[in-house]
């Protein structure tokens, strides 16, 4: 039963990586709880300015810079294509550097071009601009890698899907705040359409340097200190049980195989429920009721769990392994669909609600985007819900059933293309509570799959799905303005793709981690 006290008690945690075994997320003063609120925050400040042009493209911007239906798709197109090379450029970094640095980094650099939107003049110049303000959305991959560092395999696809949702959260208020920010700019100050809009993307900016720097002053690297210094630390608590031995060479080697020389299996899962220990997040010398832990089990998790250094050829067989293939051909139906989604819905209940205008449009729009404050997270928790019960098999399957049932709301969507707003708002509805839960429970199976290589994995997987978002968006752009026809295309799309990779086992056979 769930004890309501956790959300801002300070967390019992694994004794070899210090990961929590709950989230106080009610709890900013606790290193987990601020860690876990700096993660969504951030993303979510992000995905605000990295999806700002949208509420107010259509009409507002289009009409200042003399765009056409092609420009505006394209630009669309742009947006995702820098997220996607800095995904998977972000994966690695987080590897080498540590999670923090690299989503500050992402912060600040996609803030640049996000303050210098008032510079457009014309379609070229907004095109180059979302292409960098597509930095922004890269910085999904050190927060969910970063959330993956600080909560244990039992609790891991709740902090990863809550972090994430809300994040995402704010690709749904932006359609609210970009429209709002303008009116007001307009009405109260006084200010023109042309310099309204230049204007609003000023507020994006302040706050997301503000949250990047904050995040660099307040939070750790990881629940043991540096990032540098997390091999040494998971030795320095393995001798403190009286257990001693090389954990990881650094930079390390990252292959399962070869780790899988070091220990001789994984912990059971009825020993692995037994890792939790009362501790506020400081390091000590002593614990109680570690004669529970076994020491093969702390060897493994110590083996098989610890990020390591990633060099480019023993990186290889994580990028093009079958497991990692799972996690890039689900996200990339689930979250391209969310993107490209994301980017027309507003223009597409226009154009079957023309009464709505920008701003009712918008609105209506943005709870596509503002669902994943619960659907996310209902997607994790179910995925560690069934962890507990079946292994890393049900959340696997998990996955698959929700993105199968996603596909068929967009084949209904697309092919009712109503002009009943109850009846398309329901349907939407239906499909962001499918869409964005397979998003939730994917992100629930990623920390399991080569767990010694998260980073990399992370970044495949959310470059992948940044890769559907372009794909889609393509069929977008040479769809015109059949949104509907788009939207079933892309439902085919997804139940084909997650059929012909569901045989697939979640973690190689012999992986020591992750189990």
């Amino acid at each position: 039963m769930f004890d309501v006290t956790t959300l801002w008690r300070a967390p019992a945690v694994n004794p070899v990586n210090r990961k929590a075994r709950s989230i106080p997320g009610l709890n900013p003063i606790n290193m987990y709880g601020r860690v876990f609120t700096f993660a969504w925050f951030g993303f979510f400040v992000a995905f605000w300015s990295w999806y700002a042009f949208p509420p107010l493209l259509s009409l507002t911007i289009a009409k200042d810079l003399k765009l056409t239906q092609l420009d505006i798709a394209n630009s669309n197109i742009i947006a995702l294509v820098a997220t996607l090379l800095v995904r998977l450029f972000a994966g690695p970094m987080c590897d080498l550097y540590g999670p923090r640095y690299t989503f500050a980094a992402c912060l600040l650099a996609g803030s640049i071009p996000t303050a210098l939107a008032g510079a457009v003049t014309n379609a070229k110049g907004l095109m180059a601009l979302r292409f960098f303000v597509g930095i922004l959305g890269g910085s999904f991959v050190p927060c969910q890698v970063w959330s993956t560092g600080f909560f244990d395999k039992n609790i891991v696809g709740t902090g990863n899907s809550f972090t994430a949702g809300f994040g995402n959260a704010g690709g749904g208020v932006t359609y609210f705040l970009m429209p709002a920010i303008f009116d007001s700019l307009v009405h109260s100050s006084g200010l023109t359409p042309h310099k309204a809009w230049r204007v609003a993307f000023i507020v994006p900016f302040i706050i997301i340097v503000a949250v990047s720097i904050t995040l660099l002053l307040v939070c750790p690297d990881t629940p043991t200190g540096k990032w540098s210094e997390r091999h040494l630390a998971a030795q320095q608590h393995l001798a403190e049980h009286g257990i001693t031995g090389d954990v990881v060479e650094i930079p390390g080697e990252i292959s399962a195989e070869k780790s899988s020389s070091l220990g001789t299996g994984s912990p059971s899962r009825d020993t692995d429920a037994k890792l939790e220990y009362d501790a506020t997040g400081e390091r000590k010398a002593s614990f109680d009721h570690e004669a529970q832990i076994g020491e093969q089990q702390m060897l493994d998790v110590a083996r098989g769990e610890i990020v390591r250094k990633p060099s480019f050829k023993e990186a290889m067989p994580v990028v093009f392994s079958l497991q990692t293939l799972v996690t890039c051909a689900c996200y990339f139906c689930t979250f391209g669909a969310e993107l490209s989604i994301n980017s027309i819905l507003g223009a597409y209940y226009v154009k079957n609600f023309k009464a709505l205008g920008q701003t009712g449009s918008g609105r209506w729009a943005a709870m596509f985007g503002l669902l994943n404050v619960a659907f996310r997270p209902l997607g994790g928790l179910l995925s560690d819900a069934i962890y507990a019960r079946t292994g890393v098999w049900g959340k696997k399957y998990l996955v698959h059933t929700y993105s199968i049932l996603t596909g068929a709301f967009q084949i209904a969507i697309g092919l009712t293309n109503s002009h009943n707003k109850s009846t398309m708002f329901g349907l939407v509805a239906g499909m962001a509570f499918f869409l964005e839960g397979a998003n939730g429970a994917i992100f629930g199976l990623v920390p399991h799959v080569h767990p010694f290589a998260n980073g990399i994995v992370s970044g495949c997987t959310g470059g992948i799905g940044n890769l559907g978002g372009i794909v889609f968006s393509i069929i977008f752009r040479y769809q015109g303005t059949h949104y509907e026809k788009t939207i079933w295309i892309i439902g085919v799309m997804t139940i084909a793709i997650n059929l012909s990779v569901s045989w697939i086992r979640p973690i190689p056979k012999g992986q020591i981690g992750g189990h």
